[in-house]
């Protein structure tokens, strides 16, 4: 099994990116977190988030899509994002 076949994944949840947007979450589960990332800046050759939006979503697709946003805020960092973001998903699965 190569690298590519294994999902990334953190504090036991996974991570899917599609450009700016970062997945974090399954969406078998009832919610799931969207990053997106509003603006970088280079760093020597590697491009570093300085603000990123966090939303809680609810994956039901019979919700419109403005309708799914539990919560939302904005972090000044990725990894500020994910900790906000692991912590949200977290309480909302266990609130079942």
């Amino acid at each position: 099994m190569s690298n590519k076949d294994i999902p990334l994944t953190y504090k036991g949840h996974p991570l899917r990116r599609k450009d700016s947007l970062i997945y974090y979450g399954s969406m078998a589960e009832k919610y799931i977190i969207m990053l997106q990332v509003l603006n970088s800046r280079k760093e020597q050759d590697l491009e570093l988030a300085t603000k990123v939006a966090v939303q809680l979503q609810l994956t039901d697709p019979d919700l419109k899509s403005r309708d799914r946003v539990v919560k939302k805020t904005e972090k000044d960092s990725l990894y500020a994002a994910m900790d906000v973001a692991s912590v949200w998903l977290d309480r909302a699965l266990s609130s079942k």
